[in-house]
């Protein structure tokens, strides 16, 4: 199994935590999970909240690739709405390039109304720009030229330098978190990255069919979904349960807010139904402390055994993926954090390397 850390950049959580030493912190784990064999780097895009702040994913894989040379980077993701795709292409092949074919290269259409009101794009058109603008991205990184005539995009033909010298074949992610988006990362041929904010027979259903989307579109099989889990691994069975409550916990809520989860905007933005339901569920199911309660039946947690559990059952249901682990946000203090990653690559992630095919065939049976 392929697995990676994920990188929030957050001090939603904390008390006086500059932002200096969030980054400062966050790039320590980094270090040391590529020193524990861990596959992959990786960012989200997000903008002036402390939920996250990674204005320029790109930017942050480049230094990252500079500082830790053994192990791959990826974006999880660029938020294709809020960039000329000419750029990102630009960006993504100067970084490979230096990288020497490292780049895991991810994209997604964002979801939180305050970010798209800062950059000025309308949320409604998101799911049309990133529609339009993916497909140009990808060719791009594939072929060395850019161009479109869409909607929102009218590029006119250029060649990009420097030209693509790795192949990007298996290294095109795309989010996809509501069933429109399953189909976009379908037609992209693109890994799906889902992130585990619900129960994992909730995302059942969903994930067969992008598997079957993209068996019908291309006739091949689909690559691995990546799963981003968020961790809390310790230990102590007798408290790290409490541990897991309190910082999954706060998680949550900071995506309650910065999302505005419970709130009715949904309703009048197009392509964002799925997120419009999920707020209903959570209402239904007693606000944030249900939407904890589901987030704790999907994300890892506990210790290293309950975990591996957790994990082998997560197989049995949906089939081999790979696996992206955050173990810093919801105020985990960097030490808890350490730990945790610590312990996880220690009794963890040699038996999740271990694993190999037969579980996806097991699951198509």
């Amino acid at each position: 199994m392929d697995v990676s850390m994920m990188m929030l950049f957050t001090n939603y959580g904390w008390v006086n935590c500059p932002d200096d030493r969030v980054w400062e912190e966050e790039i320590r784990l980094a270090r040391l999970a590529a020193d524990l064999g861990f596959d992959c780097l990786w960012s989200a895009e997000h903008h002036f909240n402390d939920y996250s702040f990674v204005p320029d994913n790109l930017a942050l894989m480049m230094h990252l690739a500079a500082l830790c040379p053994d192990i791959d980077v990826g974006t999880a993701a660029v938020i294709l709405p809020w960039h000329d795709p000419l750029r990102v292409a630009e960006n993504a092949l100067v970084l490979d390039l230096v990288s020497k074919g490292r780049l895991r290269f991810g994209m997604g259409r964002g979801l939180a109304r305050r970010e798209f009101a800062a950059f000025r794009v309308a949320m409604d058109e998101s799911r049309e720009r990133f529609d339009e603008a993916a497909p140009m991205i990808v060719s791009a990184l594939r072929s060395g030229v850019m161009e479109g005539n869409g909607k929102h995009y009218k590029q006119p033909r250029v060649e990009l330098r420097p030209r693509p010298k790795y192949s990007f074949d298996g290294r095109i992610y795309a989010v996809a978190s509501s069933e429109d988006s399953v189909e976009s990362a379908a037609k992209l041929g693109a890994h799906m990255v889902m992130f585990a904010d619900r129960p994992w027979e909730m995302r059942h259903p969903v994930i067969e069919r992008g598997r079957a989307l993209h068996r019908q579109l291309h006739g091949t099989e689909p690559p691995p979904v990546m799963l981003t889990d968020f961790c809390v691994c310790g230990p102590d069975a007798a408290t790290i349960e409490e541990e897991a409550r309190r910082y999954q916990g706060k998680f949550v809520e900071s995506n309650f807010h910065h999302y505005e989860l419970l709130g009715e905007h949904f309703k009048a933005v197009k392509g964002y139904d799925a997120y419009q339901q999920k707020a209903d569920l959570a209402r239904k199911s007693g606000g944030l402390d249900g939407a904890v309660k589901g987030f704790m039946q999907a994300a890892s947690w506990g210790t290293p055994d309950k975990i591996l559990r957790d994990l082998e059952a997560r197989r049995r249901l949906l089939g081999d993926f790979e696996l992206n682990v955050a173990f810093r946000f919801g105020g985990t203090p960097f030490e808890v954090s350490e730990r945790g990653l610590t312990l996880f690559a220690k009794e963890v992630l040699p038996v999740l390397k271990s694993w190999h095919a037969p579980a996806a065939a097991r699951a198509a049976d």
